[in-house]
């Protein structure tokens, strides 16, 4: 009787990995991707959303665990923002849900950073005697982005793809020479400014096509 048991316990353990192994290798590995995103920025005393275009790739370790990188361009120059120009976003980390047979739904967290083609502002004064010259250069800031993604699969190649989440980026400490201007002399002078660390909270949606191969 315990033998009869004990094959019979050996069989559904192979059965159980077979049938894993056969889900593991119907599952294709890799990823290529299209994407419409949409990306919140601080302008002064508001929020605004800005439209862009990327691409992602993924590599699928298994059907639950993925490892994926991204990167988008959000093209308008907003001049009225606290940081200026336009934005790029280079994002990378690990997709972890669940997948069904048409779709899954899974949690993502992918550190990277944003760059702002114009955020830095640095005020320089050619003499004492000369108006103030503006330089705009660009800033570069660590990002994360933590959030939700549910998959559709309408074929075995064919990847639709939904990102809803919040983008925190961390803007460091720095210190700038502002202007002060003095009426005795008729000179500029600098002032340093120095701003704190801080870290924003964005929501970024996401949606594209991917195929898989």
């Amino acid at each position: 009787m315990n033998r009869r048991l004990f094959l019979l316990t050996i069989t559904c353990v192979l059965l159980v990995q077979s049938n894993s192994l056969a889900q593991s290798q119907d599952l294709r590995k890799y990823e290529v991707g299209i994407e419409f995103s949409s990306l919140e920025r601080e302008a002064f005393g508001q929020h605004q959303m800005e439209a862009g275009v990327g691409a992602r790739f993924t590599f699928n370790f298994n059907r639950m665990i993925a490892f994926e990188t991204a990167g988008y361009f959000y093209p308008d120059k907003c001049n009225f923002c606290r940081n200026a120009g336009n934005v790029s976003q280079v994002l990378a980390g690990a997709k972890v849900g669940k997948r069904f047979e048409k779709w899954g739904i899974f949690g993502k967290a992918r550190p990277g950073v944003v760059s702002f083609s114009r955020g830095e502002f640095n005020p320089i004064i050619i003499s004492p005697f000369v108006p103030v010259e503006v330089q705009m250069e660009r800033s570069n800031h660590f990002a994360l982005d933590l959030g939700g993604v549910l998959e559709f699969y309408p074929t075995d190649r064919i990847v639709t793809r939904f990102d809803a989440g919040d983008t925190l980026i961390h803007f460091g400490r720095r210190t700038i020479n502002g202007v002060g201007f003095n009426f005795d002399t008729g000179q500029f002078f600098p002032i340093p400014i120095t701003t704190p660390a801080r870290t924003t909270h964005n929501f970024q949606f996401t949606a594209g096509v991917g195929f898989r191969f």
